[in-house]
């Protein structure tokens, strides 16, 4: 079984199928980093939101695309200070996530990798265009304030880490 349309091939009721009329969609891989950062007490996270194609802010981890000749580690720090005005370090990696979507033509394939930073200065800035506002929520209310389930479930993780007292974990020295 494969596509939208069920084990009897039909398509669902509302949902209109896309052909592509014989035309293979392109798969283009890309890969982005960035992560959670807490403040100096550990206790709250700063989150970016952006508006959905309906309109509707969804809060989210920052993040964004390796540039040439750059670590994830690097990719996550620049993605952070880019996206929120805050200036931070990597802690400890979180977890990847990957995921498929249709976007210009193409089929792609993104992979995310996570970390956990820690916020060393700066303000928080909305000034990236692709960011329409920039907070610090508490960590309690990550799992009711981020839009994306994958998400929630790397900041839980960070949570039983930084109970735990493993928030530096694997972190250079």
């Amino acid at each position: 079984m494969s596509g939208s349309a069920g084990r009897s091939g039909a398509a669902k009721p509302g949902r209109r199928r896309r052909r592509h009329r014989g035309r293979k969609l392109k798969t283009v891989d890309e890969t982005s980093a960035g992560g959670l950062v807490l403040d100096a007490a550990g206790e709250n996270a700063v989150l970016i939101g952006r508006l959905d194609r309906r309109g509707k802010l969804l809060w989210s981890l920052p993040k964004g695309h390796i540039e040439d000749g750059e670590t994830v580690e690097q990719t996550a720090v620049r993605e952070v200070k880019e996206e929120t005005g805050i200036s931070a370090h990597v802690l400890r990696p979180l977890g990847t996530i990957d995921y498929w979507f249709v976007a210009e033509r193409h089929r792609v394939h993104k992979t995310v990798h996570h970390f956990m930073l820690a916020a060393d200065g700066g303000e928080l800035s909305d000034e990236d265009v692709e960011v329409t506002e920039v907070g610090w929520v508490p960590l309690t209310e990550l799992d009711t304030k981020l839009a994306y389930a994958d998400e929630r479930t790397l900041v839980r993780k960070a949570r039983t880490l930084l109970a735990a007292g493993e928030e530096t974990a694997g972190a250079p020295e």
